[in-house]
């Protein structure tokens, strides 16, 4: 069997408005509050605040390895 490999590299070092995704998320509402208010409390942005986050909490590199197209999967 032929594994073909994905990597995505984080790359947010020049991020702008212009190149940004709308993400819906749901949440428990308390938590929301609690993220508007750090958020609040370190004089920026719910969206940046969620960018620290994640960028803190996801590996740096993702490499997703899955047959390659046309392979025999036996």
């Amino acid at each position: 069997m032929s594994l073909t490999t994905t990597t995505t590299i984080c790359n947010t070092c020049n991020m702008t408005t212009t190149n940004k995704q709308r993400v819906t998320i749901f949440i428990d509402p308390a938590l929301a509050k609690h993220a508007r208010t750090q958020a609040v409390i370190e004089e920026t942005t719910l969206t940046t605040l969620f960018e620290k986050a994640l960028i803190k909490y996801l590996p740096e590199e993702t490499v997703i390895k899955k047959p390659a197209i046309g392979t025999d999967l036996k």
